[in-house]
């Protein structure tokens, strides 16, 4: 059976993140596969899994930074907020200027409160919006905050009466990048929706350390857990000593940093991963 460790897809479009999921089970020999954030079926790009004791990293790393490259098209909504719906309304947006279209864009940059898409996979009383949706609820999510570090413009096509853009976005996991290109055009009063997604980078992890289907079926490349941790988190080195502690769920010091922390012991093994609390530490997950 396959090691403890991370593997990073670059996922085709076409197929759900559980169809992902499913393959790797079969390639790694596991059922303890899962992923770090999903992508939509029509999205493309680095997809997350953890294979066996590296899935207990997971809900962490999807605290992390995204990244990605889309196309909006600019003229048109759609019931979804991307091209997989039926067309709700069209406009003209071969008007649009630059000067506007930056405009748009500014007001959603930075720190933002956003309504998901009524098509996500936000629950509802235990229940998937989406799955609302398709039974013929009216689904209308709350806004929730969340930070667009970057949004810009790599360039713009004029196709009869829409517009199409192509951006960069660097957000905060859960942000929807459909929900920025139904924002965009719905400031723009044309309406928005978007027709390609591709995922470049889930915190730490890009395109350049993803690998296809194919390529893992012929070698399934697993980083292992402790480079995985190193990779994603602030790293503490601890003497023999705390690490006895560690590795039975006991205190540390605090180590002043916000957020998780991979603690490692003297032979380089990834113990734990802790938070501060208050002057001492407490285990996130123990790994050994």
């Amino acid at each position: 059976m396959t090691g403890d460790g991370l593997v990073v897809v670059d996922k085709p479009g076409g197929l759900t993140s559980h169809d992902v999921v499913a393959r790797t089970r079969r390639l790694a020999g596991t059922r303890r596969v899962g992923h770090a954030g999903t992508l939509d079926p029509m999205a493309t790009g680095v997809l997350v899994l953890g294979v066996n004791r590296a899935t207990r990293l997971l809900g962490h790393l999807t605290l992390t930074e995204k990244a990605y490259d889309a196309t909006i098209r600019l003229g048109a909504s759609t019931v979804t907020d991307d091209a997989e719906g039926d067309v709700a309304a069209t406009a003209d947006a071969s008007g649009v200027t630059d000067e506007a279209l930056r405009s748009g864009i500014a007001r959603l940059t930075g720190d933002i409160e956003q309504v998901p898409s009524a098509v996500s996979a936000v629950k509802i009383d235990g229940k998937r919006a989406y799955k609302r949706v398709r039974e013929g609820e009216d689904v209308v999510l709350p806004s929730r905050p969340v930070t667009v570090r970057v949004f810009e413009v790599l360039a713009r096509r004029t196709d009869g009466l829409f517009l199409d853009v192509d951006v960069r976005v660097e957000c905060s996991s859960g942000t929807y990048v459909r929900a920025l290109a139904r924002d965009l055009g719905a400031g723009l009063g044309v309406g928005g929706h978007l027709t390609a997604l591709r995922r470049t980078r889930v915190g730490p992890y890009a395109l350049d350390a993803a690998h296809t289907l194919d390529e893992l079926a012929d070698d399934l490349v697993l980083l292992p857990i402790a480079d995985a941790a190193r990779a994603a988190f602030p790293a503490r080195d601890l003497g023999a000593d705390e690490a006895v502690v560690i590795s039975h769920g006991g205190p540390l010091p605090a180590t002043g940093t916000d957020g998780p922390v991979a603690v490692f012991g003297p032979d380089g093994a990834f113990l734990a991963l802790v938070e501060d609390r208050g002057e001492t530490t407490k285990a996130l997950a123990v790994f050994v």
